[in-house]
């Protein structure tokens, strides 16, 4: 399987700043930043202000009041987030996207962090999708040995569905699709977690992510109906892309409708993992083992109903 992001050639060399940002006061060593980025502003004058959604990460975005359109986003990496995160494969991601028209520029990297351009645009919430409501939860993780368990299962089952292995962003949470309506487009942003993996695995982590994160609730999951409206839209466009063709057979649909739901699962383990290491590590506000009993919980409630679905003959 092909695993690794290939740059565009000619793309950009990526500037490099030797700046380290402590994550206690990013306005200070944004400063710094800015001053290498933005020599014509002064300063003094340079307001900042506190993105709170990123659960990875510290983000902070500096202007000035006469360029309040050209923010420069200051992103600095949580801790032991590179256990996790490849942080090579987050830059190429940068780069194939912008190269595409479909992500912000990257203005550079610095020790502990990246610097990129701000969208404009409104970053979706689950209001968009649903009506968001909360979701009573066991405390309880499970077991090593049964956790083990499963990811020797689901490697040996997702893997025989024949979904395709395709560029994917893999963290597709609503806060990370930004709607532009006066330019009529949606972009992505956040490639930390960009890489191939199997295009099932890239949607049913987006239909996951309906449930919305701080208030979890998979009653906004997308039901049938909903989803097939959607994959079909999806799958005239992949089909157009990649055969030049729009029709979509209900053989198709049906198989794809399959494939998603089963890598579900696999999404709610992957976020499941992922939290568990950020409740050890990260110094970020956030109840990230309540997080992890969430994704947990939620696999092992909905995995024999998604086990009973069979790709179509």
């Amino acid at each position: 399987m092909e695993t690794q992001i290939h740059v565009p050639v000619g793309s950009p060399v990526i500037r490099r700043i030797p700046i380290f940002v402590d994550e206690h006061n990013v306005a200070e060593g944004a400063m710094k930043l800015v001053k290498e980025l933005r020599p014509t502003w002064d300063t003094n004058h340079v307001k900042t202000k506190l993105f709170t959604d990123g659960t990875t990460n510290k983000l902070v975005g500096c202007y000035v009041e006469d360029s309040p359109e050209d923010v420069v986003l200051v992103r600095v990496y949580g801790n032991k987030t590179e256990l996790i995160v490849d942080r090579d494969n987050e830059l190429k991601s940068f780069q194939v996207l912008h190269a595409n028209g479909c992500a912000p520029r990257l203005y550079c990297t610095f020790q502990n962090g990246i610097c990129y351009e701000f969208m404009q645009g409104d970053a979706l919430g689950t209001q968009d999708v649903r009506d968001p409501s909360l979701l009573r939860i066991q405390q309880e993780v499970p077991s090593k040995a049964v956790l083990e368990q499963e990811m020797v299962w689901m490697k040996e089952h997702l893997s025989k569905l024949g979904s395709p292995v395709v560029l994917c962003h893999n963290d597709l949470l609503c806060k990370n699709i930004i709607h532009n309506s006066k330019e009529g487009h949606v972009r992505f942003i956040d490639y930390e977690y960009s890489s191939y993996n199997y295009q099932a695995f890239d949607i049913g982590n987006h239909f996951n992510e309906f449930a919305g994160m701080t208030e979890l609730d998979y009653g906004l999951y997308p039901s049938r109906e909903m989803q097939m409206d959607w994959l079909k839209v999806y799958l005239q466009a992949y089909k157009l892309f990649t055969k030049k063709t729009e029709e979509v057979s209900p053989r198709e649909l049906e198989t794809l409708y399959v494939q998603v739901n089963k890598f579900a699962l696999a999404s709610h383990f992957f976020w499941g993992f992922w939290a568990l290491i950020q409740a050890k590590y990260s110094s970020i506000d956030f109840d990230f083992l309540g997080y992890a009993v969430l994704r947990f919980n939620q696999y092992f409630k909905t995995k024999p109903e998604v086990m009973a679905m069979q790709i179509p003959e």
